[in-house]
């Protein structure tokens, strides 16, 4: 008797304006590729890695930023280049050409009307082009730029999640979308408009689409990426979250059709491999490791050396609307004075609007020695992270967050608000049951970052045993909990939760060998 043929595997298409790399195998340009404007292309770019090293059938989209490749790809020799592109229809990755991406210099323009316009016309490729010969079962869009595919997908029967990384939205006209080339007479219903259209002809002319809602609104599933701010704006929390955008929100989280997903650091993030260090260290040596990257980072910064001074770094851009400086500001000359006597610094390698008021701080007072301002640089924060002992980040609200996240990886201990991301990854420590990674306060004023930074402080002078024993703790659970193979499995649980079926049919006799291979351990523990 003949075996019955085996289903085909449920084709994936990640839809993303940025990506850092992609797995081997997945095309010849795989390893050749690197597209990065933040968070989001780490995230794209370890789920598409997981995906394909499970052995599923995804495929990525995301433009040709030609400039961006030009290093690995585009000074290459013609006859080369040709091959590259004679092979890329047959590979998972596929990018959208036109002459818009050709040459740029960052992945997101600064100007609105031309920002408008590469989104357009990258979800134009998608839709024209990507999508007929992907064939997929779903679609996983990113953000406002992505936001027309998901009315398109439900209108042609395809499944399709759509990720909110930020709550900004903007609004385009349908005569606009379609002047780029996308025939938006075919899904235009499922779209989302800034008011109630009489007609398609109407809504072409006169009310314009809401990019961001619209996307949540047509998409099957939806998830933000933390757990407890999609909580908080359906709670009606943070008033510069658009109305459309809460509301939409609302209905999926009410319909049982959302979740929250956090991101995780990029795996360079590791003070074992981190190339900017001034020493290397992990779980195990970190003692050392620390106290040399503390000398380092206070030589560089002018600030008066001492391996037992508590070092506060402040990574975040420093942005009073959403940051919190001002509660930095507010507390820093009473901190450095009523702790002077334990040499209490602060580092802050950030740029923003706020930066100013902590330099006329610093002067006035003549705080040179215990605080060091400086614009962002990347190698000089990697630095402060690993000589720092503690890492603030007071959001108003925060989406995600990762700085709270990356410093415990480096033995910094988070100080945070109690918000979003931040509210779903720091937890209080208690070094009496070994519990917590951070100090969390919940009252968005002066006073309650005050007490944060005195817990924080109350930890420091405990014994050096202590201490040690509890950071080395932090240091192994962070990089556990933190890392993209856990984010990748959420985004896989969603994927097969919306197919009702796996990505990857197991041979026979593999689950029952799980089955078996979880009840041994559950025998050893």
């Amino acid at each position: 008797m003949s075996s019955l043929p085996k289903p085909e595997k449920p084709r994936i298409l990640i839809v993303t304006p940025e990506i850092t790399y992609l797995p081997p195998g997945m095309g010849n340009m795989a390893q050749r590729m690197s597209a990065k404007a933040g968070g989001l292309a780490d995230v794209s770019a370890s789920l598409v890695s997981a995906l394909f090293e499970l052995g599923a059938d995804v495929h990525v989209a995301m433009p040709n930023y030609r400039r961006m490749f030009q290093g690995d790809v585009f000074n290459l020799h013609e006859r080369e280049l040709r091959k590259y592109h004679e092979v890329l229809p047959e590979a998972h990755i596929h990018l959208a050409e036109d002459r818009i991406f050709y040459y740029r210099e960052h992945v997101y323009s600064n100007h609105a009307e031309e920002a408008m316009k590469i989104a357009l016309v990258f979800q134009r490729e998608v839709i024209n082009n990507v999508v007929p010969r992907v064939r997929p079962d779903l679609i996983h869009c990113n953000d406002w730029m992505t936001a027309l595919i998901p009315a398109m997908a439900r209108r042609r029967g395809i499944k399709s999640l759509f990720t909110v990384h930020n709550i900004h939205t903007r609004q385009v006209s349908l005569a606009q979308v379609e002047e780029t080339g996308i025939d938006a007479a075919e899904f235009w219903m499922n779209l989302y408009f800034s008011g109630a259209p009489s007609s398609y002809d109407h809504a072409r002319s006169h009310v314009p689409v809401d990019l961001l809602t619209s996307g949540i609104f047509a998409a099957h599933f939806i998830n933000t990426v933390s757990p407890r701010f999609l909580w908080e704006i359906v709670e009606g929390w943070h008033p510069m979250v658009p109305h459309t955008v809460r509301q939409e929100l609302r209905h999926k989280y009410l319909a049982g059709c959302s979740d929250g997903i956090l991101n995780a650091p990029d795996v360079s993030y590791n003070p074992l491999t981190d190339d900017s260090l001034a020493l290397n260290f992990d779980d195990s040596d970190f003692v050392t490791g620390k106290a040399a990257n503390k000398k380092a980072l206070q030589l560089e910064l002018g600030l008066e050396e001492d391996e037992t001074a508590p070092i506060f770094f402040w990574p975040s851009r420093l942005d009073p609307v959403q940051k919190g400086p001002e509660l930095l500001t507010n507390t820093l000359h009473r901190l450095v004075s009523e702790y002077w006597n334990r040499n209490f610094q602060v580092v802050v390698v950030a740029d923003g609007p706020h930066q100013r008021w902590i330099h006329e701080i610093v002067e006035r007072f003549n705080l040179h020695e215990r605080v060091a301002v400086r614009n962002f640089e990347e190698r000089l924060s990697r630095l402060a992270y690993a000589g720092s002992d503690f890492m603030l980040m007071p959001s108003l609200f925060e989406p995600c967050g990762l700085p709270q996240m990356t410093a415990p990886i480096y033995g910094s201990l988070p100080i945070v608000h109690a918000t979003g991301g931040l509210y779903d990854t720091v937890r209080n420590l208690d070094a009496n049951t070994s519990t917590g990674n951070g100090f969390r306060f919940d009252t968005y004023d002066a006073r309650g970052f005050r007490w944060a930074i005195d817990e924080a402080m109350k930890f420091f002078a405990l014994p050096a045993e202590t201490r040690a024993r509890e950071i080395g703790r932090v240091m192994r659970e962070s990089l556990k909990e933190f890392s993209h193979k856990e984010v990748a499995r959420r985004y896989i649980a969603i994927y097969e939760q919306m197919l009702a079926r796996p990505l990857v049919e197991k041979e026979a006799g593999e689950e029952i060998k799980e089955i078996a291979e979880r009840e041994a351990q559950m025998v050893q523990m």
